[in-house]
């Protein structure tokens, strides 16, 4: 937001010193002769009078320089300071429109709305069409005795003669008309013609700034727009169902059920293994309701402790706890009109079970430490690779909240269990791995073959995460069966050979046989004491490594009988 304050000063100065020296070229366009003199009086600030209300209008003017993205609300209130000020009876500022071909009213003081509607000129007619043409002041004594004088508005017919003067400057704005300021004689007749040309082109010069910083705030805004409209399709397009990868027939059954749960604001539950890609559907229900375009806002109820999983949620008042210095708005506020995603539903501890209970029935809750009930307008989605029918049984999970949140349930359905859209993923994750890294890597088809068997306990996440890996540790521009971790060879059916392939001048004697061995264990065994002592025996760092998850390493680490060194 441009403010007032930072661009008073200059355009006050700049005001003053056109309305000094401005006069010179106002005289010169309209033929006087003692320009030179009146010129020079006009620099002397200690005058009163005419002069006092002509500083104190371009003061005012200047000040609405913050309110210029409100075009017609500005150009108004100056034409309304012109005659608050000066005693001016009415006054119009005439721009044309797109094609030049008309010139209208934009903005007026002391007309009727029907009048200010009749105010349509050609840029080739009467006195507005000649100012705007031409670029030069003009000025009429009496306009019932100028023929050029057309009268358009019809706002000055009974009015008798003799009684009506009429001044038109032009709006320059880079060196060239813009639009034309009219307004019906300012002073008595003790005032000149000349003085009022004078006055009226300053201010048609920052009427012309006005113009100009309109313009420029409308072009960022309409870029503003028009990036904003291109990433919500990019979203859109990224996250519609359509684009989730798979064309198994289990996958075309959970995309027939987004289709029926997104129009809708009911709580939809998503089951499924962790990495199968819950939150890529919960964006895909999203961005296919008709909230859209209301914020989309993820919480992982894992990620956070208990003491601050309730101020994310909820938010807090200022100084409801040790360290509440100022009012936070929860996650339930930040998603009003759009989405809620509640990831790992099933790690939400039972005290904050029974508030979120009540935020869905009522969406209305209180901030921590405060007592003005929120009411929010929220669709909740929920996510979790537990049973939470099993949590019930346990007495761990609320069985009305169960309920509340299994109004739609859908299963996510393994990796495993798909292997059919294996391939696809491989494809996907090989193109964007390779455009991130700036490689040419490909996949041999005994290593799709084999990726296709492996029974992939970490879903589409494993199988990214694998891809990235081997296209940035890949020596040349193929990944054969001897670069797979180990973890992976392990894994493999009996039935499928494990040989890796054979390449020019490789000896037969050292490939792998066609099945497990000791020398395979081996082989894993080492790798997984590489990988943790390089991370300090950090298993996260590890895992994340190798590819596998914490639980998978933890389950090597014991198998393989590792242990750290004394000093670790």
């Amino acid at each position: 937001m441009i403010t007032g304050a930072y661009l008073l000063a200059p355009v006050l100065i700049a005001g003053w010193y056109a309305y000094c020296d401005i006069s010179l070229q106002a005289r010169k366009r309209t033929g006087g002769e003692n320009y030179g003199r009146i010129a020079l009086q006009t620099t002397d600030l200690k005058g009163i009078g005419t002069e006092h209300l002509e500083v104190q209008a371009l003061y005012q003017i200047a000040q609405l320089i913050g309110s210029a993205l409100d075009l017609d609300k500005a150009l108004t209130e100056i034409l309304r300071i012109l005659h608050d000020t000066l005693n001016m009876a009415r006054a119009t500022l005439v721009l044309p429109d797109g094609d030049l071909s008309r010139l209208t009213i934009k903005a007026s003081y002391g007309l009727t709305a029907e009048e200010a509607r009749r105010g349509v000129y050609r840029p080739d007619e009467g006195i507005i069409g000649t100012v705007f043409r031409t670029g030069y002041p003009f000025a009429v004594p009496d306009v019932h005795r100028e023929p050029l004088f057309l009268d358009r508005t019809e706002s000055r017919r009974l009015l008798p003669k003799g009684e009506v003067s009429f001044v038109g400057v032009p709006v320059i704005l880079l060196e060239r008309p813009v639009g034309v300021l009219t307004v019906d004689r300012l002073f008595g007749s003790e005032v000149s013609f000349e003085e009022d040309i004078r006055f009226l082109t300053v201010v048609a010069m920052l009427i012309g700034q006005f113009l100009h910083l309109h313009e420029e705030i409308a072009d960022k805004e309409k870029l503003l727009v028009e990036e904003n409209t291109y990433l919500k399709e990019e979203l859109r397009t990224r996250y519609s169902h359509h684009n989730i990868i798979g064309q198994s027939k289990i996958m075309q059954e959970v995309f027939r059920f987004i289709e029926k749960v997104a129009p809708s604001r009911a709580t939809t539950l998503l089951l499924g293994e962790s990495g199968t890609g819950k939150e890529l559907v919960a964006r895909a229900i999203h961005q296919a309701s008709p909230r859209r375009d209301k914020p989309f806002i993820k919480v992982n109820c894992a990620a956070l402790p208990d003491n601050l999983l309730e101020s994310e949620l909820i938010g807090h008042e200022k100084g409801a706890f040790t360290g509440a210095t100022a009012v936070k708005m929860g996650r339930f506020e930040l998603a009003n009109g759009g989405t809620l995603f509640l990831d790992e539903i099933g790690e939400l501890p039972l005290p904050l079970q029974a508030k979120l209970l009540r935020v869905l029935q009522e969406q209305q809750f209180e901030r921590l430490g405060g007592t003005r009930t929120i009411t929010v307008d929220v669709r909740i989605i929920a996510a979790t690779n537990r049973s939470l029918e099993q949590e019930v049984a346990r007495k761990t999970f609320r069985e009305d909240l169960f309920y509340r949140l299994n109004v739609v349930p859908i299963i996510l359905p393994a990796l495993r269990e798909r292997r059919e859209d294996v391939l696809l993923l491989l494809d996907h994750f090989i193109g964007e791995s390779n455009k991130i890294n700036h490689r040419a890597v490909r996949f041999s088809k005994p290593v799709m073959d084999f990726l296709v068997a492996y029974s992939w306990p970490g879903n589409v996440r494993e199988l990214q995460n694998l891809v990235e890996r081997l296209v940035i540790m890949a020596d040349g521009s193929s990944v054969s069966l001897s670069s797979l971790p180990a973890y992976i060879l392990e894994d493999v059916p009996a039935c499928q050979p494990v040989a890796p392939e054979p390449h020019q001048g490789a000896d037969p004697k050292n490939t792998l046989p066609p099945s497990r061995s000791p020398r395979l264990d081996d082989l894993e065994r080492h790798e997984v004491a590489a990988a943790l002592k390089r991370h300090g025996w950090v298993r996260a760092r590890a895992a994340r490594q190798l590819g596998i998850t914490q639980r998978q390493i933890g389950y090597r680490i014991k198998k393989y009988d590792l242990q750290p060194p004394d000093y670790i």
